[in-house]
């Protein structure tokens, strides 16, 4: 479980539950602070997640065996994002890092460090790398593109086209609250993740999950690196076939009052509610423009044109990964 964050002491801070407890799903008009966010005002307090570092003159050379992205010349304060994958190619780990010269700093899903400090201490062998887990002592605050908010000096920054990531020491996250307001909830994050089409491990991802389904080649996966552990199954998906399932966005029909929630089946419209199943809903939200907005797996095969139902909630289909 994770710690709860002092930011839920905020006037009109609601809980987040499931995956996300432990920080504010909103602090009470969800639709103006997406608007905030889409206007690079605000800040997203994601303290719910860990934070690992690796330290050590070592440490990106040794990653670089372990991770599915190039990061063995990754230069100071170059953000990128690796999974680490099962020896069958499935997605087991996400991290986003970035590295400041002397540490990699990476945040992962909530409820996930300790089985990847875990991975990370068995394979350390001889190399001259030190993992640590910083969760304590370091909370991930999210400014979104365009935002003018000052970084404290001293905090490390991950730069991204969709804004920076902040590992800020945890003691000081109300006082920059306070300067960097107004706080914006985590459904507001996750709508504009899925409106751009961004995968999340554990929402996106199951036991089976292989990074071509979700569009993870290029941003998370480098296919011109060497080993890696799963990186056959990547090299042949790649060179010799199509993954088996593909990840498509959905305009949700807006006069449904519910949203589908996660794993909800989809289906061809033209067979209606009892037809087979083709995917499954992978997250849900309501957009401040879009309306009722969804990521869902499906089969390859699926047309690219065909009509859906999530559920009973007709869906419109746009193409993420190409079939």
């Amino acid at each position: 479980m994770s710690s709860t964050s002092p930011l839920l002491s905020l006037p009109g801070a609601v809980p987040a539950e499931g995956r996300d407890e432990g920080v504010a799903a909103h602090y009470g008009d969800l639709f103006r602070e997406q608007r905030s966010l889409a206007d690079g005002k605000g800040f997203v307090d994601l303290s719910h997640r860990g934070v690992v570092t690796v330290t050590g003159e070592e440490r990106l050379s040794w990653l670089h065996l372990l991770l599915t992205q190039h990061v063995s010349e990754l230069s100071p304060g170059q953000a990128t994002e690796a999974l680490i994958l099962s020896a069958n190619g499935h997605i087991e780990h996400a991290l986003y890092l970035v590295d400041d010269g002397e540490t990699v700093w990476a945040h992962v899903e909530p409820g996930s460090r300790e089985a990847l400090i875990g991975y990370l201490e068995s394979m350390k062998f001889f190399y001259k790398a030190e993992v640590a887990d910083r969760t304590d002592d370091f909370a991930v605050v999210h400014l979104p593109a365009g935002s003018i908010a000052e970084v404290p000096e001293g905090v490390v920054v991950r730069e991204t086209a969709h804004g920076r990531d902040l590992f800020l020491p945890r003691a000081g996250l109300e006082a920059f609250a306070a300067e960097a307001g107004p706080a914006v909830g985590i459904l507001a994050y996750e709508a504009l993740r899925v409106e751009s089409h961004r995968p999340r491990l554990g929402f996106e991802t199951d036991h089976r999950t292989i990074p071509h389904e979700l569009g993870w080649i290029g941003s998370a996966v480098h296919l011109q690196k060497g080993c890696y552990r799963g990186q056959e199954t990547v090299a042949r998906v790649h060179n010799l076939g199509k993954p088996p399932r593909r990840l498509v966005f959905l305009h949700l029909d807006g006069s449904e009052v519910h949203l589908p929630p996660p794993g909800t089946p989809v289906r061809l419209a033209s067979e209606g509610a009892e037809g087979r199943q083709l995917g499954f809903v992978t997250t849900s939200a309501r957009h401040y423009e879009l309306g009722p907005i969804a990521l869902a797996l499906v089969k390859r095969n699926v047309p690219v044109d065909a009509e859906l139902l999530a559920g009973d909630t007709a869906a419109a289909q746009e193409t993420v990964v190409e079939p």
